[in-house]
């Protein structure tokens, strides 16, 4: 199936069906069962389990656990300068660079509202004119989140939207992508960083997010964008703070003036957690 038609078809699905189904396969504890989904997912994708803190993939006591499972103590060294940015997650830059306005790109030929991306929230303007990331998590990568700096949450805001799937391929053929699915929108102050966002977004069969704080974030037939309850948390570097129950997309939004990006940091590139992603400016 071509790019354009698997695009097309995802209109069509009863993806939030889907996901819901893939939620109860994951979690299930039966044993046969969870090492069959294990069994097939390692056979059609090349997982690297040598920096998994349990290498065995069949100890785990469920899918979930094996797809959202811990890396080994010095297995991701993170960025050790004072002003490096530390890359949040293992995957693949789809786009980064500049804000334009309000601006993000989103693919070639394609471009996405900052303030569609945040739900209208009043802090979107913070973030016009800045800079802005986006990682693609692959089924086969690890799917934890950690934090590029220092930080201290300002807010946690859910907002229902679709599920598209978020690989290159729909990413080229489906409009404003990033914007139209379900996402958990997190704000800090990062003292020299600056107030920063870190927007992770759902997908086709991730039955839900987390964030370390607020736990499992799920639907739940919410209808429209929801505040969750302030919590008073600091992060810092490298620290772990959310997953994904299944893979998807994370991005980071720094104010104007306040970072630069890596040169090597540019679509297409691969990235590892805690690898250095930019410097923040002095």
């Amino acid at each position: 199936m071509n790019a354009r038609a698997f695009a097309a078809l995802q209109y069509l699905l009863p993806k939030r069906a889907l996901s819901a189904l893939v939620r109860t396969a994951t979690r299930a504890r039966t044993r046969w069962f969870k090492d069959l989904l294990i069994r097939s997912f390692l056979a059609r994708y090349a997982v690297d389990l040598a920096d998994a803190a349990e290498p065995d993939p069949f100890a785990y006591a469920s899918f979930n656990e094996f797809f959202t499972r811990a890396l080994r103590p010095g297995a991701r060294p993170v960025a050790p300068g004072p002003d490096e940015l530390a890359c949040p997650v293992d995957g693949t830059v789809s786009e980064c660079g500049p804000i334009d306005g309000d601006r993000l790109l989103q693919a070639k030929g394609h471009r996405y509202a900052l303030r569609e991306l945040l739900a209208d929230r009043d802090w979107s303007k913070d973030f016009e004119h800045g800079t802005f990331l986006t990682i693609y998590l692959a089924p086969r990568d690890y799917h934890r989140i950690h934090m590029p700096c220092d930080g201290r949450l300002q807010e946690t805001v859910f907002v229902p939207g679709r599920l598209f799937s978020v690989n290159a391929a729909t990413a080229r053929h489906v409009p404003r992508l990033f914007a139209r699915n379900e996402r958990v929108l997190t704000r800090f102050d990062g003292a020299a960083a600056g107030s920063f966002a870190l927007v992770l977004v759902g997908a086709l069969n991730v039955a839900s997010m987390e964030t370390v704080w607020a736990g499992e974030i799920a639907p739940g037939g919410r209808r429209g964008a929801v505040r969750l309850p302030d919590a008073p948390v600091a992060l810092r570097k490298g620290a772990e703070c959310g997953r994904f129950n299944m893979g998807s997309t994370v991005i980071l939004l720094f104010q104007s003036g306040r970072i630069a990006l890596a040169p090597a940091i540019a679509a297409g590139a691969p990235v590892r957690m805690g690898q250095p992603i930019g410097r923040l400016a002095r």
